[in-house]
């Protein structure tokens, strides 16, 4: 896919944040504030709190939004004794589309290993969910210039033993963890050197131009407009 045809896409992950009547709301204030446009020109991807799917997958359903569904996170299991968590399994009943794994925070809060990451992503897999994979560096790597092995080997480890078909249903999310509350900033030119590195990672492993795998960065800009005339305009996606 070229990059004239290639389509971004802009995925909303809500953390824990919003019940079920809050994000309710929310979708029908996104809905409102977002043009026909702005849903032929971007994917947008929302992944609320597990508590909220079904309220938002409801509402999505009913009045025809062109929001993708997502969820936050899935187990590697299909069912089991595992008190507290959902499996892909459940996540297809709900149309999920998109399921985030890889995140920082789980890598870093709940010590996700790339093996268990490379387990969660078979289970999406095997169930037809895209993954949106998410990658990155902390700071120390940062600033020892070693980044780019180090998202290569995230990749290598957890992601890259797809096949061409199942890989271009993944989304690659660089997440510069060096630039969350770390005073820093991530710049457009130093996001779009990553995004670079990823394509050729793709070539690489795959011998062909599966740029279906789209690779977005995860910002934390304060609104959608922010992102849109900063990063949708500059970044070679």
């Amino acid at each position: 896919m070229s990059d004239e045809t290639r389509k971004p896409i802009i995925s909303g992950n809500w953390k824990m944040n919003h019940n079920h009547f809050e994000a309710i709301q929310c979708v029908q204030k996104l809905a409102y504030l977002l043009t026909k446009d702005d849903f032929s020109a971007v994917d947008v991807t929302i992944h609320p709190p597990f508590t909220d799917l079904r309220s938002v997958q409801t509402l999505i359903d009913a009045d025809e939004l062109k929001f993708i569904l997502g969820a936050q996170h899935c187990h590697e299991a299909d069912t089991g004794a595992f008190t507290g968590e959902v499996s892909a399994v459940f996540l297809t009943k709900l149309n999920v589309s998109y399921v985030i794994v890889g995140h920082s925070e789980r890598r870093e809060i709940f010590h996700e290993s790339e093996e268990l990451i490379k387990q969660k992503v078979d289970a999406a897999i095997s169930h037809e969910i895209g993954i949106v994979f998410c990658c990155g560096e902390p700071l120390h790597i940062r600033e020892n210039e070693t980044q780019s092995s180090y998202v290569k080997h995230q990749l290598i480890d957890s992601l890259f033993h797809l096949s061409d078909t199942e890989i271009q249903t993944c989304v690659i999310a660089y997440e510069p963890i060096w630039a969350i509350g770390t005073g820093r900033t991530a710049s457009v030119e130093e996001a779009e050197e990553m995004h670079y590195a990823i394509r050729s990672w793709i070539t690489e492993f795959y011998n062909s131009e599966i740029e279906q795998a789209k690779e977005t960065v995860e910002e934390y800009q304060s609104t959608i407009e922010e992102y849109k005339q900063e990063f949708t305009s500059k970044l070679n996606s």
